[in-house]
């Protein structure tokens, strides 16, 4: 893995992220998620968990499928009021 030099050239706040092995991406929010279908995925909260096993029936974010044995597959559900398409906050 290559670390790239933290540089300070914005005045924008950096965001913190933590990899959970064997779980979801944590990202401090709020956050914008932007998918390969166009579609946006906001959460207004603190931190936000990403899911990085495509088990999560909220995908993009985190259910906690992966903690099941089995999990549950992507259903391509809602993620109730975190997840708002093309809506602002």
């Amino acid at each position: 893995m290559i670390a790239m030099p933290v540089t300070s050239q914005s005045s924008a706040p950096l965001r913190r992220a933590r990899v959970v092995p064997g779980g979801p991406l944590l990202v401090e929010g709020p956050l914008e998620v932007s998918l390969p279908s166009g579609e946006v995925v906001r959460s207004n909260r603190f931190m936000v968990a990403i899911c990085m096993c495509h088990r999560s029936a909220v995908y993009p974010l985190c259910d906690a499928s992966h903690k099941s044995p089995r999990g549950r597959r992507r259903a391509g559900g809602t993620a109730g009021e975190d997840r708002k398409s093309s809506e602002t906050s």
